[in-house]
């Protein structure tokens, strides 16, 4: 043994020696969410690229969620589906809420044990799997992707907002790994008591939204020309989104560009409303896939004034379509927006500073377009892969402390 050592040694030219990476542990994950595909949210949107994304990598992955209408369920064929009852969600009657399943859980993960539980809502059913998960004592890893105790205001439901963050803390603080979308909610959070922390971002699919897709047959159809300014927003038309701040921006767009012209994207109970608002707006509805991709494509301005957004998907969506983006300096758009770059942030949280901000995105085409260039530039770096490469790390990371625990208890019960 020692002269084949002393040989390797003496002669490395005669072996091609490369560099191997160490090998991925291929994992049993329990996925819980109560929001997936064909629901149309960012929740169920990053969810499903996450997921996706782990199968890609080998990863054995069982995806706990509410049973969908039959209309509108998805096939998920990658993955191990274990489906439970749901209800609708109080004001959003599209989406489904899953209901208390602790036995039905433990009786689940006794017979086929996963090495991680991760659960992305905190609804019932995330609730179920926290307990489940800890009865069985499974390493368990959570997501912090809403700010419902920020909607309270918006909803008439103020005076439980302090209750709900209390909720939310103690959910969150029995984990293993919370994952903040940003470094800024990680430090909000960390300020009301959450505990073990980690940022884990989001990713965008750059393929898929692309400057490459703007139509103008379909800005015609708007009544713009192709140098037109055509601002927009995606997303639900909901009190939360503060969306009287887009009202007022395109107002003053259009003083300054009188063809401008205003699209929204996406359905909501604020639809009448902003409908007898801006009558001459272009109200399209909610859009998927290509289509929603030709849609931000075929946009020049973004107008994004949501302040209750713990990221905010349509963010880095209108960035890769090469749109200039005008938003607070919040969630996605705080970390990923440069003003004059990409983007202009707001420079407080005023209806006015937005309505600056906006004008000076759309201020002339050539603005218009140096922006939406800076804008495909940021998005080209958020790979999916990486973030998940992210969210894999602190999935195992919990699980090795979690075994770190357990040999530490067994041995000292051994010794006692």
């Amino acid at each position: 043994m020692n002269t084949a050592a002393t040989t390797l040694t003496a002669a490395p030219r005669d072996f091609d020696v490369k560099e191997l990476p160490a090998p991925r542990h291929s994992r049993r994950l329990a996925v819980v969410t109560e929001t997936y595909p064909p629901e149309v949210n960012g929740v169920a949107m990053s969810m499903a690229r996450v997921v996706d994304e782990l199968h890609r990598r080998n990863h054995d992955v069982q995806l706990i969620r509410p049973r969908q209408p039959a209309h509108a369920s998805g096939a998920n064929t990658h993955v191990d589906e274990v489906l439970t009852r749901g209800l609708p969600v109080p004001l959003y009657p599209n989406l489904r809420m899953g209901v208390p399943s602790k036995r039905a859980l433990v009786q689940l993960w006794a017979k086929h044990r996963p090495d991680v539980v991760h659960i992305a809502t905190e609804g019932p059913l995330g609730w179920s799997a926290l307990q489940a998960a800890q009865h069985l004592e499974l390493p368990v890893t959570s997501d912090y992707r809403t700010n419902f105790h920020a909607y309270g205001r918006h909803y008439k439901v103020g005076l439980f907002s302090k209750a709900i963050l209390g909720y939310l803390r103690k959910f969150h603080n029995r984990c293993d790994a919370t994952m903040a979308p940003t470094e800024h909610i990680r430090r909000l959070l960390a300020d009301q008591g959450f505990e073990r922390l980690h940022v884990v971002g989001r990713g965008v699919d750059t393929q898929r939204f692309d400057p490459a897709r703007r139509s103008d047959m379909l800005r015609g159809e708007w009544g713009a020309g192709p140098d037109d300014l055509v601002c927009g927003y995606v997303g639900r038309l909901a009190p939360e989104k503060n969306l009287a701040a887009v009202v007022a921006a395109f107002r003053a767009l259009l003083r300054q560009h009188p063809r401008s012209r205003l699209v929204w994207v996406g359905d909501g109970p604020m639809r009448a409303e902003l409908l007898a608002r801006v009558p001459e707006a272009h109200f399209v509805g909610q859009r998927s896939g290509d289509d929603l991709a030709t849609h931000y494509a075929s946009l020049d301005v973004f107008l994004f004034p949501s302040l209750t957004e713990t990221f905010g998907n349509v963010t880095t969506e209108a960035l890769a379509s090469g749109c200039a983006v005008a938003a607070f300096r919040s969630a996605a758009a705080g970390e990923l927006i440069d003003t004059g770059l990409n983007g202009v942030l707001a420079q407080d949280e005023s209806e006015a500073a937005f309505v600056a901000a906006a004008l000076q995105a759309g201020q002339d085409l050539a603005t218009r377009r140096r922006l939406g260039a800076g804008a495909r530039r940021t998005a080209l770096r958020l790979s999916w892969a990486e973030i998940v490469s992210q969210f894999e790390t602190v999935l195992e990371d919990s699980i090795t402390r979690r075994e770190i625990r357990s040999a530490l208890s067994q041995m000292r019960l051994s010794q006692s």
